[in-house]
């Protein structure tokens, strides 16, 4: 009688609990079986895809990949720099096959752009980083190593430049035509200052593996460029190619590669030097020769990341800021905001940086080992420091 009493109980305490029956709940539970409810229907299709324009009997007008791109075209009609027989051409997007919308990458460049993302008036800093995507100069990594980076340099009011160059793939030479392109960009955001409300003394690039390709060079070849693209006639002639800072991350050959040496001006920008170790190696000994050669020149806040678990992507490792695999590498991003930071790019615009007090101290004083001069980092150091 007690174990029957306890039962009843306990059924009792149960159908007061959920207010029913455990008969009823399988009862409803049944009559929400699948295939007494109506189907579902498929979702919606994806809004806002971007498309690559048309081809048309005019140049080819390059397509914003992100919502509210503002697209410039890098040379203007009849440049020397543009093919002809193929500026006509459309541009080719290898879309994501998982996530709607998503821009990998694009082939077929020929008519050269910039895409520009302002941020907001209240956080704007008047910084620019202008993205040169890698891709082994085969195809233009715009997603991971670009697009990407539009919402992260938002958030610390950094503005953003997407750099759309043309390829090696398509008949391109990466030292002239490509390198071309990232000073002809640097340019032009600078003669966009004041429409854009940016600062034109903060603008700089970040190169990504065959990206960083155009931004070392970019670092010390602006003097020459801006002497052969001088003429009256060219809307931005007087504008500097200089950037104000580069970004090399996990980079392809630098001007320094195989024991080359050029010359290294005075006032070479600062720079942010990143790559894994030794999985990495070859890209990482890239690195170490870009920052060996700015060192050895004296050129102040060079900074530079080797770590020591990681890889390039494409083995074993995706690019830009994705995680690696909870590794430090992972977190170089933050890193490159501490530098960029320390350096004074993230104040208000108008305001001279760190960075460019440093140049401007190097650039008077003597050259490194020079009788009375300074060696080393002093040479860079700030007065009163």
């Amino acid at each position: 009688m007690t174990l029957a009493c306890e039962r009843m109980t306990y059924c009792l305490v149960a159908c007061i609990v959920f207010s029913v029956c455990p008969s009823d709940v399988h009862a409803q539970s049944q009559a929400d079986t699948p295939q007494s409810r109506p189907a579902l229907g498929l979702p919606p299709a994806p809004m806002a895809v971007p498309h690559p324009g048309p081809a048309t009997d005019q140049p080819y007008a390059p397509q914003a990949i992100l919502p509210g791109g503002v697209v410039v075209t890098l040379w203007p009609s009849g440049s020397k720099y543009v093919k002809a027989d193929r500026v006509k051409e459309a541009e080719q997007y290898n879309m994501s096959q998982s996530v709607p919308g998503r821009v990998n990458s694009i082939v077929n460049i020929h008519n050269p752009s910039i895409e520009f993302h302002p941020v907001d008036g209240s956080l704007n800093t008047g910084a620019v980083v202008i993205l040169a995507a890698g891709g082994g100069h085969n195809t233009l990594n715009v997603g991971t190593e670009a697009a990407d980076f539009v919402p992260f340099f938002y958030q610390y009011g950094i503005n953003s430049v997407i750099l759309r160059n043309r390829l090696r793939r398509d008949g391109y030479n990466p030292k002239t035509d490509e390198v071309y392109d990232a000073l002809q960009a640097i340019r032009l955001v600078r003669a966009y200052a004041k429409q854009w409300k940016i600062d034109p003394n903060k603008i700089g690039i970040m190169g990504f593996s065959a990206g960083a390709e155009l931004a070392t060079p970019a670092a010390i070849r602006f003097e020459e460029f801006d002497k052969a693209n001088n003429e009256a006639s060219d809307p931005l002639a007087g504008v500097t190619s200089r950037p104000d800072f580069v970004g090399v991350i996990y980079p392809g050959p630098s001007p320094f590669a195989r024991g080359a040496k050029p010359g290294i001006p005075k006032n070479a920008p600062p720079a942010f030097i990143m790559c894994a170790g030794a999985g990495d190696r070859q890209h990482a000994v890239w690195a170490d020769e870009y920052f060996a050669a700015m060192l050895a020149a004296g050129i102040p806040n060079v900074e530079m990341h080797i770590y020591g678990n990681g890889h390039h992507p494409g083995s074993g490792s995706t690019g830009g800021l994705t995680d690696r695999a909870g590794t430090p590498m992972g977190t170089w991003q933050f890193r490159f905001v501490d530098w960029f930071r320390d350096l004074g790019f993230m104040q208000k615009p108008g305001v001279k940086t760190r960075a460019a007090e440093d140049v401007e101290a190097f650039v008077r004083g003597p050259a490194p080992g020079a009788r009375g001069g300074r060696r080393g980092s002093g040479a860079g150091t700030r007065p009163g420091q």
